[in-house]
């Protein structure tokens, strides 16, 4: 026998974006006051950041994840009654049951949608993003709100140097809907699992780690031909992508990148300045708040680049809402 099965649009894009931030600035001068064995120099040429956001003692991922997804319904025009698909992508829940989705999509007032948590690390964002359009495409969605929620100030270990300065909270968001037209072009996606242990969370300290130069060797090597894939399999030159927005790893990964893939026409990302590193958060933060600043046009190609833990990655070219 044969199934039936639902039908979807012709295409998929993002119709709106949000973001949030905690109002806890964390400047460099600050973690030094905090007895971290640094100087602001050597922060700022080590990874390109100047300040960073840590979310209060009593914020939780739903809590940012519930202003960043507020704002991205609210700039999508689609209601809370027309989502049907609640994904969260994160990598620090202090627990792992119960999952973030399920209660961001009742704060939301979403009701009895499908939910649940994407862990894939830095590139979690991207993974959730074409995990929502399938969704779309196939019918089994109309809408779909993905979130990526990070609270890392809970797991740094301020002894670590080279951690403990580059990573911090916040939350980015999209909502995914139909179109006549593609608005996401095919991922690009794969991992590295024989370098798995290269970032990792201890499992009896509870903090962070990563073996740095390891990560930036394979950044900086292994990413640019993912980037240059997600281009072509988009059908668009690097020349015509308007804007790059890798995850905000490093700002030094973050130019070699560029200049490798070759974006003469791109405005390039470097959200880490001010926000830090928060992990599948990057992307969509830095994307919302460059669509919010009016630097990127409507229909503008942009190319979202998301790697990291696991070692996985994920490359893909949309177009900006």
């Amino acid at each position: 026998m044969t199934l039936a099965s639902t039908a979807g649009p012709a295409g998929t894009r993002i119709l709106g974006l949000g973001h949030y931030r905690p109002g806890n600035v964390i400047t460099n001068h600050d973690l030094i006051a905090r007895g971290v064995d640094t100087d602001d120099e050597w922060i700022k040429s080590r990874v390109g950041i100047t300040e960073r956001r840590w979310a209060d003692p009593d914020e939780t991922i739903v809590d940012m994840a519930e202003q960043a997804g507020s704002k991205a319904l609210a700039a999508s025009g689609v209601a809370a009654s027309e989502v049907d698909l609640v994904l969260v992508a994160t990598c620090t829940m202090p627990t792992p049951v119960p999952s973030a989705a399920p209660a961001l999509a009742h704060r939301l007032g979403i009701e009895a949608p499908g939910a649940y948590d994407v862990n894939s690390g830095c590139s979690g964002f991207v993974y959730a993003l074409n995990t929502a359009s399938a969704a779309v495409l196939t019918g089994q969605a109309r809408n779909v709100l993905v979130v990526a929620s990070e609270r890392f100030s809970g797991w740094l270990d301020m002894a670590d140097r080279s951690t403990c300065i580059i990573l911090a909270d916040a939350a980015g968001a999209a909502v995914v809907g139909p179109s006549d037209a593609i608005g996401l072009g095919p991922v690009v996606w794969g991992s590295d699992g024989e370098q798995a242990g290269t970032v990792t969370i201890d499992e009896d300290s509870r903090f962070f780690q990563q073996e740095g130069q390891a990560v930036y060797r394979w950044a900086t090597g292994e990413m640019a031909p993912v980037a240059l894939a997600a281009c072509e399999r988009a059908g668009v030159d690097p020349s015509e992508i308007a804007a790059f927005v890798p995850h905000q790893a490093n700002l030094r990964i973050i130019d070699a990148l560029a200049r490798r893939i070759g974006l003469p026409n791109a405005i390039v990302a470097r959200d880490i300045e001010t926000s830090g590193n928060t992990s599948a958060a990057t992307i969509p933060l830095a994307l919302s708040r460059m669509v919010e600043r009016g630097e990127i046009p409507s229909g503008a190609p942009v190319l979202l680049l998301g790697f990291g833990a696991g070692l996985a990655y994920a490359g893909q070219v949309v177009l900006a809402p």
